[in-house]
């Protein structure tokens, strides 16, 4: 009996997103995951300036250790993505080659599972170059990507949909330096409290809540350190904070996952990234406690959201549900946390489904699928 061919799986992650470092712990779960009886891994960093270096794929040195977060070894060979019609490879380049050197080792790969957090990666950059390599790849295609990036677009196009949120303000550069004045009464009249978001960048990275109308500049300025376009939010108080995520099925339809809760622990206004990810700071409940007929309508506006942005794979789709029953939807991430105790990889162990069977269905639907036009 002739072995079926081994799949050569390249992961990618780190970036030069300030996720870098989460980006990290996801991929080390992935890494951890992909069977070597099944797989050829090769691990691919991108360091914060930009650089590929090939990495040791063993996952243990991509965890958060004692609070201290991981970075992509930059010491490794630098890696080149090339590829042509018909294959696709990466070229391996010593760490002190002398310049037009020929690479040192050329391996092919069948597809890329780019862990990548927020721009630079997740933003369909990444799936812009994967595409022009001809590279097979998991996740969302360019326009899906760029769109879920840019919470003004992806606000955007679910209003267009018909799917209700909470009022928002987009503030451009150009507004912010030419019409402050302007811009600040558009913040006003969405009332008090807001919050005020980098419009391209995850994790709740740069997210502050502001109370007064004192402190939304400084909060602006604040979140134009990561982004120099923002987003500013009304805030719905008292809602709940409802999580579902959409993948995939092997038939090549979206499905959604049980839905779950995250509830903050007191002393945290919002789940922003200490809670997230360094302090025990919230409970995240699988499965939310929720009547069925709320959580069906959660999960069908989940693939609404997924089919308004022209997902693909997978998404992890964010909604707050208010007091008086109403659901409204925040944002939804093409490459979601993906940490062996992230929110997505939860939600479908509990719908049945478990982390290595989870990557080896994305993997799979990205084989499928292949490259080119979507």
């Amino acid at each position: 009996m002739v072995e079926p061919a081994r799949i050569r799986v390249a992961v990618v992650f780190g970036g030069r997103s300030s996720e870098h470092a989460i980006s990290c712990v996801s991929a080390g779960s992935v890494l951890r995951a992909l069977d070597r009886e099944r797989y050829d891994v090769v691990a691919i960093g991108v360091t914060r300036d930009g650089r590929w270096v090939l990495q040791d794929e063993d996952p243990g040195r991509l965890g958060i250790v004692e609070g201290k977060l991981p970075e992509v070894d930059t010491t490794g060979p630098s890696i080149v993505l090339a590829g042509d019609p018909t294959r696709a490879w990466i070229e391996v380049y010593p760490r002190d080659g002398a310049s037009g050197a020929a690479p040192s080792t050329t391996v092919g790969v069948d597809v890329v599972f780019p862990v990548l957090h927020g721009p630079y990666g997740e933003d369909g950059t990444i799936q812009g170059l994967l595409e022009l390599a001809g590279l097979p790849y998991v996740g969302s295609g360019v326009l899906a990507s760029a769109a879920a990036m840019d919470k003004g677009v992806m606000k955007a196009l679910f209003a267009h949909a018909g799917l209700e949120q909470a009022p928002y303000v987009v503030i451009s550069d150009r507004d912010w330096r030419g019409d402050r004045a302007g811009v600040l009464e558009k913040i006003a009249r969405l009332g008090l409290p807001v919050f005020v978001k980098p419009a391209r960048a995850g994790s709740s990275v740069g997210i502050t809540k502001v109370w007064s109308a004192s402190q939304v500049e400084r909060a602006v300025d604040s979140a134009r350190l990561h982004d120099p376009r923002v987003v500013v939010e009304a805030s719905v108080e008292r809602v709940r904070e409802i999580e579902c995520g959409v993948l995939v099925d092997e038939s090549g339809q979206p499905r959604a996952s049980v839905c779950a809760e995250i509830v903050l622990r007191e002393g945290h206004e919002f789940y922003d990234f200490v809670a997230k990810y360094l302090e025990d700071a919230a409970e995240l409940v699988v499965p939310a406690d929720l009547p069925d007929d709320l959580a069906e309508r959660v999960r069908e506006l989940s693939l609404l959201a997924f089919d308004a942005l022209g997902c693909e794979g997978l998404a992890r789709c964010d909604f707050f549900l208010t007091t008086d029953g109403r659901i409204l939807v925040n944002e939804l991430n093409t490459m979601p946390g993906f940490t062996s105790i992230s929110m997505f990889p939860r939600v479908w162990a509990e719908s049945g489904l478990d982390y290595p069977t989870l990557v080896d269905r994305l993997v799979a639907d990205a084989v499928r699928h292949g490259s080119g036009l979507r």
